[in-house]
């Protein structure tokens, strides 16, 4: 998470979208940054809302809007499948290498979770809460372009970052039983992807 108190903007770290690239790239002239660990680092709304707003908009002022950026649904997930199956993580819980991206997928669609499929939620991650704390401004990670002439017109500079903590390139092959289903399930993440606009302009999700 990055602060810029001056521009009145926070920038919330949604995994896998680039986030520790951007957190490199604007460390520099930011006010503050949050790198550490994962679970303030990748403060979601709610979080940021219960631990940080207060204290933020004590001593900057409560004009404070928040941007993050949200990534195609299934390629978030081929991100995090490919991020897991690195040797590192081999014979931990959490590692993807025993498994193919479409029982990774189908593991993540249970109630019960296991570990290597647990990696939460875009769209609980951005859900706005009842006070109206909520993302002001939301890009689709492959709208680069979009995001840094926003970055560059807010804080005044050029951001060209460089390819951080990228997960390992891999065909993932998933069958068309498994992504309807996926689709199906999480219509609410298709839904709030669909609706950014161009500029960072969204219909935010109500509150399930």
């Amino acid at each position: 998470m990055l602060v810029f108190s001056s521009a009145r903007l926070v920038f919330l770290s949604v995994p896998k979208t680039g986030s520790t690239a951007y957190e490199a790239a604007l460390s520099p002239v930011a006010s503050m940054v949050v790198s550490a660990p994962p679970e303030l680092k990748h403060a979601p709304v709610f979080r940021y809302n219960r631990f940080f707003r207060p204290a933020l908009e004590k001593f900057i002022g409560h004009d404070l809007e928040v941007l993050a950026v949200m990534r195609e649904p299934l390629d978030w997930l081929g991100s995090w499948y490919r991020f897991r199956k690195r040797p590192a993580l081999r014979d931990q819980s959490n590692s993807t290498g025993d498994v193919t991206f479409d029982e990774f997928v189908d593991a993540y669609m249970k109630g019960q979770k296991p570990p290597f499929a647990d990696v939460g939620s875009q769209a609980k991650f951005l859900e706005p809460q009842n006070n109206g704390t909520a993302v002001t401004h939301l890009f689709r990670y492959e709208d680069q372009q979009g995001l840094r002439a926003f970055l560059r017109n807010r804080l005044d500079v050029t951001v060209q970052p460089d390819r951080i903590n990228c997960s390992p390139a891999e065909e993932l092959a998933l069958s068309d039983r498994t992504r309807q289903r996926f689709e199906r399930k999480f219509a609410n993440e298709y839904k709030l992807y669909a609706s950014i606009r161009e500029g960072g302009a969204y219909t935010a999700l109500p509150r399930e």
